[in-house]
């Protein structure tokens, strides 16, 4: 952007204001206790399919489907999101759209790193007065961070959880890994069934337990610390978060305020909606993938199970293991326990200053607390909140 000092105040990894912004954009920040704690201030979570699935979505289409809704019914003038380079379907490019019939070209999943907010100026000075907004969580609160001098009339945010990104060059080595024709490959996604699923040119279909990935031939460094020590994964800044690690199968809305529920109201009956389930326990999962991280010495986590034991795992986890809300819980205390561990190895001076104090409550079951110079300066004093039950 014009002006690169604005970086210091809008980095999520830098200082992040998580009750502040929570309070500016919800009303509220999140409950001490309970799901929000998890998740970020919501109002409803659901499980939701497009009916029908729009051809060429990542799930059924839901994201995109909201964006067109919002251009059809001129309740924004432009949507800023991503769409795929012409010479690379996996390279991400940012892009502004106007016309609902192009938001069908943002579907799919992209792997890499764009300047999406870059184009936050050419929107402006285009004359888009309203604008949508699609993103990931660290784009979200450099979003918000800078959102009340950017001159819009107003800016609805459709946010997606975000599970480690990389550069689209580590992503193909990747791809090369897990097919002998990794050109071949149109999709690939990490399902909440412990599995990734791939598809290719030619119609074919292939699945891979977790614990099948080769993980151990990535280097290192293949997820930059940023992503390892993300303390947000669950978009909790978006007016609704769009994923799928609570859906069981189908995708997972949170719908966090008053423009979030609008937001789902605009697609009507073209969505089917359930209410989440939550089955199977955590706590030995988290055990386990602590221990790895610690293992791993910074790089990415080891596995120690032997090779004749994993397909019995991998055909228990998606019956035994924590599905729907308790595995995306699951992920979030991974995520909270990650970001402690690799920070105390590779920068503890930041620890005081990156981690919000909802982490720290993630990870006390674990015993993985923090020792003074760690801990944030105390929040102020906050109105009495509610504490919404488990769900």
């Amino acid at each position: 952007m014009e002006d690169p000092s604005l970086c210091g105040r809008a980095c999520q990894f830098i200082k992040p204001d998580y009750p502040g912004l929570e309070t500016r954009i919800h009303g509220r920040p999140r409950a001490e206790a309970g799901d929000e704690v998890f998740f970020g201030p919501f109002r409803r979570m659901v499980r939701a399919s497009l009916t029908p699935p729009a051809e060429g979505a990542q799930w059924t289409g839901i994201t995109t489907r909201i964006g067109e809704r919002l251009l059809e019914t001129n309740a924004v003038d432009a949507v800023l999101t991503m769409t795929a380079d012409p010479d690379d379907r996996w390279r991400p490019v940012p892009v502004l759209i106007t016309d609902a019939s192009d938001m069908a070209k943002a579907r799919g999943m992209r792997m890499g790193y764009a300047p999406l907010l870059a184009l936050l100026e050419t929107a402006r000075d285009a004359g888009h007065r309203r604008l949508a907004v699609i993103s990931i969580p660290c784009q979200v609160y450099a979003l918000r961070a800078l959102e009340a001098e950017l001159g819009f009339e107003s800016i609805t945010v459709i946010g997606t959880p975000c599970s480690d990104n990389t550069t689209t060059e580590n992503f193909h080595h990747f791809l090369a890994l897990l097919a002998g024709d990794p050109d071949s490959i149109t999709y690939l996604e990490f399902r909440a069934d412990y599995h990734v699923e791939l598809r290719f040119a030619d119609g074919r279909r292939r699945e891979i337990p977790f614990l099948s990935l080769p993980i151990s031939q990535l280097a290192p460094d293949f997820f930059p610390l940023t992503c390892r020590t993300c303390v947000d994964y669950t978009n909790a800044l978006s007016d609704i978060t769009v994923g799928y690690m609570g859906g069981v199968g189908e995708q997972w809305l949170i719908v966090r305020n008053e423009r979030g529920q609008a937001l789902l109201d605009l697609l009507g009956d073209e969505v089917r909606l359930s209410e989440p389930r939550s089955l199977g326990k955590r706590r030995a999962a988290v055990q386990g993938f602590i221990a790895n991280v610690e293992r791993a010495a910074g790089g990415l986590p080891l596995r120690r199970m032997p090779d004749w034991v994993r397909p019995i795992v991998s055909w228990l986890q998606p019956r035994t293991g924590p599905r729907g809300l308790e595995f995306a819980r699951t992920r979030l205390e991974m995520k909270a326990a990650e970001t402690v561990i690799h920070l105390r190895r590779e920068e503890p001076r930041r620890m005081k200053s990156m981690i919000p104090n909802h982490v720290w409550t993630l990870v006390a079951p674990y015993g993985l607390t923090p020792v003074e110079d760690e801990l944030s300066a105390p929040s102020p004093a906050r109105p009495a909140e509610r504490t919404p039950p488990d769900r």
